[in-house]
């Protein structure tokens, strides 16, 4: 067993106030905890993962590459296919709390990765 406690995990900013903290990672599966400030929208990406987003705190708006979109509140969650393009943004006034898994893990450096290109 490895705990691990949000505000001592892994932390990186991909954007000023977009936190992620990583909490658990194997090449089976990743957890990420995030929040996002007010007006935060990630770029639209993909990734071979495929992705569950759990919102935890506040409003979220997921959007894919089709355009489709939904906005999910606490206890949603949102499940994104391998390589499907999509973006996540906050739709509320407060700061946003989330989880994502992937399947199968991924980096915790995605986002430093692609961010520097």
């Amino acid at each position: 067993m490895k705990i691990i406690k949000v505000n001592e995990g892994e932390t990186y900013q991909p954007d000023p106030g977009w936190k992620r903290v990583s909490l658990a990672g194997s090449e089976n599966v990743s957890v990420e905890y995030f929040e996002k400030p007010k007006g935060h929208t990630s770029p639209l990406h993909q990734h071979t993962n495929e992705q569950v987003c759990l919102v935890i705190k506040g409003k979220m708006k997921v959007i894919n590459g089709d355009g489709e979109e939904a906005l999910l509140g606490i206890g949603d969650s949102a499940w994104f296919a391998p390589n499907e393009p999509h973006r996540v943004e906050n739709a509320g006034e407060d700061l946003a709390v989330g989880v994502d898994i992937f399947v199968p893990g991924r980096s915790f450096d995605f986002w430093l990765k692609r961010l520097k290109k």
